[in-house]
């Protein structure tokens, strides 16, 4: 079977569906099921590609956006013929030649649009919508995106498959080495509201003088555009928040080593890998009480609710970055959670879907 991947994400530096669909690969390559398979990935530039893929890919002039999307990658599935083709990122060909196997992770443009600007929106909508309907199977992370998808684009859940993300488990840190740090890793939205981090460290570092606030992300906020470095630099204590758009891999495992806590305040996701990855290192996340934070968090994570402010947040972080005993008791409940989360079985729920997508089944 001929298998064609969008594989956009992956270059420059891959985040969020970047690293789903690196994680993804990393799997097949292993797997002699996958073996069987003959792969091409398709991107607008020379994509970063996990050791040992050794199958073909395809480099295609153009920009990479949705032009590129309808236009020139359609065109190139139109030569190459694909049993199927897996779109790893929200949209799709819709001229495709070959059925589509499309993950939506969420749909958080149809469920809370004041979040874009209106073309934005409209053009997410509209591409995710038209893919999601043409595609033969859906992919998505969690159960309540299955609701989300099934009520916002009206397909039925029957089409959209749950396959939760998987975690790379390490040996956390001993308690010794961690410092009085808050962490937060992922993109940057409106919707996890970074403003109010800040402002809820405000409080925190006012009580505890050694607390540090590391925010690691890019700034993805458009409407309206959050300035960070503006916010930190109006901040108190601006010389103990530190905020970078980007680290690689070795730094990103030395500050979750040296974490005591993790924040994640987002209104609406997908999933949320971050802090799940937080938890495997041994970092308690304090994250916003919702529906998608309690299926994929369980009882290992502490809650705060959405209504509850910035003094509510930092009377939780307080808590885990002086309270030890508060500390390992809610790491006591993180391995029950996190058995739930495994890329080897991620990679191959997902193949099943592409090798299903290829014969209708």
């Amino acid at each position: 079977m001929r298998i064609a991947v969008d594989a956009r994400e992956l270059c420059g530096r891959p985040t969020g569906v970047g690293r789903y669909l690196s994680e993804l690969l990393a799997e097949w390559c292993h797997d002699p099921r996958a073996a069987h398979h003959e792969w091409v990935l398709y991107a607008h530039a020379r994509p970063q590609l996990p050791p040992g893929w050794q199958s073909e890919v395809r480099v295609l002039p153009g920009g990479g956006g949705s032009a590129w999307e309808q236009w020139v990658f359609s065109r190139a599935l139109s030569a190459l013929r694909p049993d199927v083709v897996f779109a790893p990122a929200y949209s799709a060909p819709l001229t495709a030649p070959a059925p589509t196997v499309l993950t939506l992770h969420d749909v958080s443009f149809f469920a809370h649009p004041e979040w874009f600007s209106s073309r934005e929106g409209i053009r997410r909508r509209l591409l995710s919508g038209w893919s999601a309907r043409r595609a033969r199977v859906v992919l998505t992370d969690t159960a309540f995106s299955q609701r989300e998808i099934t009520r916002h684009i009206g397909i039925p859940q029957s089409r959209v498959r749950v396959i939760p993300l998987g975690i790379r488990l390490a040996e956390p840190a001993s308690s010794a080495s961690r410092e009085p740090m808050i962490l937060y890793v992922g993109s940057v939205f409106e919707r996890r509201r970074p403003g109010q981090l800040i402002s809820a460290f405000e409080l925190v570092a006012d009580q505890l003088p050694l607390a540090q606030l590391e925010i690691v992300g890019e700034n993805r906020t458009r409407h309206p555009r959050i300035d960070l470095e503006a916010r930190r630099h109006e901040s108190r204590h601006r010389d103990r928040i530190h905020i970078r758009s980007y680290v690689d891999q070795a730094t990103l495992a030395g500050l979750y080593a040296r974490a005591s806590v993790f924040a994640f305040l987002s209104e609406y996701e997908g999933f949320g890998l971050t802090p799940l990855e937080a938890l495997a290192a041994g970092v308690p996340p304090v994250m916003l009480d919702t529906p998608v934070a309690r299926e994929t968090a369980g009882d290992a994570a502490h809650y705060v609710a959405a209504s509850g402010g910035h003094q509510a947040v930092s009377a939780a972080l307080i808590t885990f970055l002086t309270d030890g005993a508060a500390r390992e008791a809610l790491l006591r409940r993180r391995h029950a959670v996190l058995e739930q989360y495994n890329w080897t079985t991620t990679a191959a729920r997902t193949l099943a879907a592409l090798e299903g997508g290829a014969v209708g089944q």
